[in-house]
């Protein structure tokens, strides 16, 4: 901060901001001395009584920027032999004698009127906007006597150090403030070409770019021309330093992750730095930032259910009461067929029985590598050792499901609309269920999304998802159709004369699609 002997304590909190960001933009001009032309361009950007002064008489940046162009484009007032500084300093004085006779302490109008009060390129300007009242009102109050015996301050006591460290600081903390966001910028940018040219996902890609507009937004709250100026590219020591892991990247979904990284320190580094210039915007970057996790989170569970569900096309929904046979020898002959994902959905069975027959269930599934779900029950899940839970919307959340299975277990999600799908992403689903698309003998529902909801969720969801409901060997061509890739069903295989045959079809089906 400036040092002003004995008067700056007397200053309003305004004015003392107003000296500090006119010092900012003579250090950022690299001016030898503080012009009166600075202390204009504090009063006009920070908000203040004389900044409303000077907007309601019409005096904006874009007007003084058309004018007084750095570096030092007002020349030094021909009447008066003085330096750019001593101008400023007859100005403070100036606006010192204002505050006094007021018996106030020294606020923004009292800056005003000592620029519009003492001869200058600048108090010349001002007057083309009927300012010059400013002037007049300075001569009136010099004419006047005093009530008081204390004198009038007539001689310089200001000493500037041009460069001052809270000067240097503010440049500093721009210059931080410009790189984190170039690094906020360009992350987000890779992320949702990713997400969009890679997995065509239009959720994500709408989400990444509302979050751009909303870092834009936030940033255009600095001033920008600060940003340019603390810019240092050439002397960035960090330009120089490299690492080879940063050079190579193993696949696409790779190259997204590490943006994703960037972008969360980029908006840390906002969020801390951001509190020195305006605090009121460092809560907002971290409330982006809390967005970005959370959408880093739906990426990397989307690459790692793609992965996981990659050759996965068919999930049988094994139900007893469907199983001519027996629920036993239809689940092993779908097995025998091809079928890698087994959901246990039994409905009436107590839980002693129902967890015995997960076991057993378990025990098929390990021996041909196949995923195995149990539905609605994560606690009887993580009893028999199965590979995930499948969950309805009335059913726990996702985030209590994983504390009762673990971080490494799956969780799909039955949905019936696209804000449903959307929000089981946004919750970090492994896969969904999609439907139901057609009417079924195993569940009732009063309502049907059908091939509709199927071409939603086909157009904006990369995250693995099954459509459900009703879905028969004849209808299929129908969902394919859609945008469906995935199908799970019950009594096509189930009430089948020959599970392992219909399964078998339905194999080849699906991959005659592909």
């Amino acid at each position: 901060m400036p040092i002003l002997p004995e008067t700056f304590d007397a200053w309003t909190a305004g004015a003392q901001r107003v000296w500090l960001a006119a010092c900012e933009r003579a250090v950022l001009e690299s001016a030898a001395e503080l012009g009166v032309d600075h202390l204009l361009w504090g009063l006009l950007t920070v908000e203040s009584r004389a900044a409303e002064q000077l907007q309601r008489a019409g005096v904006s940046t874009d007007a003084f920027l058309a004018v007084w162009q750095p570096p030092a484009a007002v020349t030094e007032p021909s009447a008066v032999e003085l330096s750019r500084q001593a101008v400023v300093d007859a100005v403070i004085i100036e606006a010192r004698n204002a505050a006094f006779q007021e018996s106030a302490e020294l606020g923004t109008e009292h800056l005003l009127s000592g620029l519009g009060g003492v001869p200058s390129p600048v108090a010349d300007w001002l007057a083309q906007f009927q300012l010059s009242s400013v002037s007049d009102a300075s001569q009136q109050r010099r004419s006047t006597p005093h009530a008081t015996s204390e004198p009038i301050i007539t001689a310089p006591e200001l000493q500037v150090p041009w460069r001052d460290s809270r000067a240097s600081e503010i440049v500093e903390t721009y210059r931080i403030l410009d790189a984190a966001s170039n690094r906020a910028r360009e992350g987000l940018r890779v992320v949702e070409d990713f997400v969009r040219w890679a997995w065509n996902d239009g959720w994500l890609s709408r989400e990444l770019k509302e979050c751009r507009h909303e870092l834009t937004a936030l940033l255009r709250q600095l001033p920008q021309s600060a940003l340019m100026s603390a810019r240092d590219t050439e002397q960035d020591v960090g330009t120089e330093i490299r690492t080879a892991s940063e050079y190579r990247r193993e696949s696409p979904a790779a190259v997204a992750t590490a943006s994703l990284k960037r972008i969360e320190e980029a908006l840390r580094s906002l969020e801390e730095f951001s509190k020195i210039v305006d605090a009121e915007l460092s809560p907002r970057f971290e409330q982006l930032r809390y967005r970005i996790y959370t959408l880093d989170k739906a990426i990397h569970t989307t690459q790692a259910a793609r992965v996981r569900f990659a050759d996965h096309r068919l999930c049988l929904l094994a139900t007893s009461s469907l199983c001519h046979h027996g629920i036993g020898p239809a689940i092993l002959s779908a097995l025998q067929s091809g079928v890698r994902v087994i959901q246990l959905r039994e409905k009436s069975l107590p839980d002693r029985e129902l967890l015995a027959l997960a076991q057993h269930v378990r025990l098929w599934t390990r021996d041909f590598e196949a995923i195995f779900i149990m539905n609605d029950r994560p606690d009887l899940a993580a009893l028999a050792q199965a590979d995930g839970v499948h969950l309805g919307q009335d059913d726990v959340p996702v985030a209590m499901a994983r504390r009762i299975l673990g971080p490494d277990k799956l969780v799909g999600v039955s949905t019936h609309s696209i804000e449903q799908a959307r929000q089981a992403v946004r919750e970090g689903a492994d896969y969904l269920g999609v439907g139901p698309v057609f009417p079924s003998p195993t569940k009732a529902f009063e309502e049907f999304p059908g091939l509709d909801f199927v071409r939603q969720v086909a157009d904006e969801i990369a995250l693995p998802w099954f459509a459900i409901g009703g879905i028969t060997q004849d209808n299929i061509p129908e969902l394919l159709a859609a945008g469906a890739t995935r199908i799970a069903l019950s009594s096509a295989i189930c009430s089948a004369a020959e599970p392992g045959w219909a399964t078998e079809e339905l194999l080849t089906r699906l991959a005659q699609s592909s």
